[in-house]
């Protein structure tokens, strides 16, 4: 078994990493492997990095031989206790279970149950279609941040590779299985930018400035819209923008604008349990039994689902989910929902917060 070890020449992080753990305790990781599966395959490098005297380095187990596996396990893992961060790249689906197979093949005990588990992969998958990526391989998230690396071999083709170096170890070959995972573990360091995107989703964004706006379409009808100011939770590493249901969106940096359509119409309020209710036709609208003595029977009949309602003539904003209450529809059957925008509301900045990162969210769930 070898322990390479080497420093990473200083670059800045450009994620405040340090939100999520003290540096000290964070810990990096990632395998080489010679297949996908741990009974028939070979382990032959595990990869981390750490923060270490202000500077960021890498260690890395490496098997002379199919025979070390067991070694570089063990190594890694009495290494490792001393973090409870853990952050890789879709290791939730590979690099984890595979060590946790290779484990019990040699009858180890280690586990990662200690660990807070952090997937680069998994965070961003969900907004691969928001973000306009192809897919969200290491390399191809590399290429969005216009991040360049020294190794141009993939994982599979360093197969040959290793099983070459067990029949013939040359320091060439060590030099190239090394730098593939040296700069996988580079890699996971400078993307880790793209997790603002998932912070985007997941974290307070705080609005600055709200404001109503008229404006006229192309066929000149006047319309109304909320305009939101935010100072997102982390900056943005490339601008992004997009829409769905009327809503637009587009950050840069710390900074993003949000657009919403603001319905300034009569909406109705449906009340659930409608057995208690009487519909009144002439009026339109409903009243509880317990007062509606008052009313002729003729001009009264026993409200259902869809007739249990009042009508209220005020300003709107819609939802994509049952996030606020009170909430109205134009009609029973229809699906968008919408609740009512009160005075009280414009003056609670935490509740156009909360309502910001709704709109979010579904703008992104569209793509």
């Amino acid at each position: 078994m070898r322990t390479l070890r080497q420093t990473i020449p200083s670059f800045a992080l450009d994620y405040p990493l340090e939100e999520i753990a003290p540096l000290e305790k964070i810990l990096f990781i990632d395998i080489e492997t010679t297949g996908f599966t741990a009974k028939s395959s070979s382990l032959y490098l595990i990869g981390a990095a750490y923060y270490e005297n202000g500077k960021w380095c890498i260690k890395q187990w490496f098997a002379n031989t199919y025979e070390e596996e067991a070694d570089i396990l063990s190594a890694f893992f009495q290494y490792a206790e001393n973090y409870t961060h853990l952050i890789h790249f879709n290791g939730n689906n590979f690099d984890i279970p595979y060590l946790l197979q290779k484990c019990r093949l040699y009858g180890l005990s280690y586990n990662f149950d200690y660990f807070t588990g952090i997937d680069i992969y998994r965070r961003i998958s969900a907004y691969k279609g928001f973000l306009k990526l192809t897919n969200c391989k290491l390399k191809t998230i590399e290429q969005y941040l216009g991040i360049a690396r020294e190794d141009t071999y993939d994982g599979g083709e360093l197969i040959s590779v290793y099983h070459s170096y067990v029949k013939n170890p040359t320091d060439y070959g060590l030099q190239v299985l090394a730098l593939h995972n040296a700069d996988d573990m580079k890699g996971m360091l400078r993307i880790l930018p793209i997790l603002a995107y998932y912070d985007l989703f997941h974290l307070p964004v705080t609005p600055r400035k709200v404001q109503a706006n008229y404006y006229h379409d192309i066929n000149g009808k006047q319309h109304q819209e909320i305009l939101m100011q935010l100072t997102l939770p982390s900056p943005l590493p490339q601008p992004v923008s997009g829409n769905s249901n009327g809503c637009y969106f587009r950050g840069v940096g710390c900074e993003g604008n949000l657009r919403i359509p603001l319905y300034e119409e009569e909406m109705k309020y449906f009340y659930s349990n409608y057995k208690s209710y009487y519909y009144l036709p002439e009026e339109d609208a409903s009243i509880h039994k317990s007062v509606a003595s008052f009313v002729d029977k003729e001009h009264r009949v026993q409200a259902t689902p869809a007739t249990c309602y009042t009508r209220k003539l005020s300003s709107y904003l819609p939802q994509w989910d049952i996030v606020f209450e009170p909430f109205f529809k134009r009609d029973y059957k229809d699906k968008e929902t919408f609740f009512e925008l009160t005075e009280e509301i414009k003056k609670e900045r935490q509740f156009f917060s909360k309502y910001a990162t709704h709109i979010l969210n579904m703008i992104a769930n569209s793509y």
